[in-house]
């Protein structure tokens, strides 16, 4: 080992972070080819070397108030034993892939202790929670922004911060590879695909999934020559299959074993869960709807704390309802099937908006791993 080939540790929640934090590692090794990563993460990460102490699974939590709660206990246990070892291992700096509401607590631990902390993905502070830039300022000595507007709130903070650019404008192609997604999914050319995505996570699934089956059922009635495909995530089938059966026969659905990015690419059209996949679907510039749904108790707390109309990622960095968003009581399969349908009514408004979703990958597309190599080089003195 040399000055060169630093050694860090990582934690990174979900597939998104999982996602992430692969491709951040990907040029984490083009500039430090012998570098150790470990920590908590999942399998996109382990494709890098990542050694993977525990996996990404056990941060799995939906919604920000009862279901945290009902979990805290165990994740506060997790944070502790991970922070023991982290520290016995002394890492030369630690990177958290979002996740605050666990990597803040334990970013501010380990800066304490000495160990230089970057946080990868800004928390939404200027969507909700704004008051947590002061924990982060406590936590992190720079934080990776994907964003361009988000540095400028860091720096009036006094938090050392970067644009890095968004890794998945990088990694998703300009040029959507439509045909090839379709051969692969085994899909006609010629057919109008709709692409359902209910989450990731168990209580996305639970709470989302039935109203997206239930619309896709409204739209079949309505076309009967639409086809869906369904991109499964890893430890939800077992909630989707028996949903999927109570429409069995009713439309052509296709239930993937993830493959998330080829759905969006072969697509007409996605119904989509709030989150990272939005950002995803606007990349592939697909027009979508999307919808979320959560306990009632968690949505009362969000709608208190939220700072502006928007809650899709595409909205919120077009500064607009460019598409539509159906929440909480909102999100009913007429209402989707209706929003889904003024889509398909409409193919020069699904034109338009893939031309604005081809500006937004452009402005993205910064090279993220290069800048954010950079960044962490800076941190690290080398």
């Amino acid at each position: 080992m040399t000055m060169s080939d630093p050694r860090l540790g990582m934690v990174a929640g979900e597939p998104s972070g999982d996602l992430l934090a692969q491709l951040l590692l990907g040029g984490l090794k083009q500039r430090w080819p012998a570098l150790q990563s470990f920590g908590l993460g999942g399998p996109q990460m382990q494709t890098q070397g990542f050694d993977a102490w525990w996996n990404y699974d056990l941060l799995a939590v939906h919604g920000y108030s009862l279901e945290l709660l009902l979990r805290l206990r165990r994740l506060f246990a997790l944070r502790a034993e991970l922070g023991d070892r982290l520290l016995k291992e002394r890492p030369d700096a630690f990177i958290g892939v979002d996740v605050p509401d666990f990597n803040l607590g334990l970013e501010a631990r380990l800066k304490k202790a000495g160990t230089k902390t970057i946080h990868f993905v800004s928390p939404s502070i200027w969507a909700w929670r704004g008051g947590r830039i002061h924990k982060i300022r406590e936590a992190v000595d720079h934080v990776l922004c994907l964003f361009p507007f988000e540095p400028e709130i860091y720096q009036r903070a006094g938090i050392a911060a970067s644009y890095v650019g968004h890794p998945l404008a990088d990694a998703i192609p300009l040029e959507v590879p439509r045909e090839a997604a379709r051969t692969a999914l085994g899909l006609p050319l010629d057919a109008r695909v709709i692409a359902l995505l209910p989450g990731s996570r168990r209580g996305e699934v639970r709470h989302i999934a039935p109203a997206l089956l239930g619309a896709a059922a409204r739209l079949a009635k309505q076309n009967p020559d639409l086809r869906f495909v369904l991109p499964a995530m890893r430890g939800v089938r077992d909630l989707l299959d028996p949903m999927v059966a109570k429409f069995a026969g009713q439309f052509d659905l296709q239930v993937l074993d993830g493959r998330s990015h080829e759905a969006l690419a072969a697509c007409d059209l996605t119904l989509i869960a709030s989150g990272t996949a939005t950002l995803e679907a606007a990349l592939f510039k697909r027009p979508m709807v999307i919808t979320y749904s959560m306990h009632w108790l968690s949505w009362l707390r969000m709608q208190r704390m939220a700072y502006q109309p928007w809650v899709g990622l595409p909205n919120i960095l077009l500064r607009g309802f460019v598409v539509p968003e159906l929440l909480q009581d909102s999100c009913t399969p007429e209402a989707v099937a209706q929003a889904a349908q003024q889509w398909l009514d409409s193919p020069s408004r699904c034109e338009g908006v893939g031309q604005r979703f081809a500006e937004l990958h452009h402005l993205l597309r910064q090279d993220t791993a290069r800048r954010a190599s950079d960044a962490v080089a800076q941190v690290l003195g080398r």
